[in-house]
């Protein structure tokens, strides 16, 4: 049985975030947490694991700005629990990732979209001569 080729993840803790003031060692609980909530969402989503290009969308809890490789670095444990639930290495995985409008619940979500790479576009911005 197929399931879908997106799963959201809930809004990673603050202790996540890499550019956080938290010592990372008083962060193993919220790794550990956040690593196995992510896991449980990828496995209720039955995501193809022969999809391996993920376009990451993150609708923020609120307006604060945000670096988008920091987003990402607060969402790979998240990452890891999804690669884990699909029993795959995510080293042959690519990725596309963007920031969209904050959540209008301001909870925040990470949704992750799988489409095999060769469905993977990138946006073309001006023109080729």
């Amino acid at each position: 049985m197929q399931g879908s080729n997106a799963v959201s993840l809930p809004w990673p803790p603050a202790s996540l975030k890499p550019n956080s003031r938290k010592k990372h060692l008083h962060s193993t609980s919220d790794r550990k947490k956040y690593k196995a909530a992510c896991w449980a969402l990828a496995k209720a989503a039955k995501i193809d694991p022969g999809l391996t290009h993920l376009d990451i969308t993150f609708h923020p809890p609120d307006n604060r700005r945000r670096d988008l490789d920091n987003l990402l670095g607060s969402v790979k444990y998240g990452l890891d629990g999804v690669a884990t639930a699909l029993g795959v290495d995510d080293y042959g995985w690519s990725m596309s990732i963007r920031r969209a409008e904050k959540d209008p619940k301001k909870l925040g979500s990470v949704v992750v979209t799988f489409t095999s790479q060769d469905e993977a576009t990138i946006p073309l911005i001006g023109t080729i001569s």
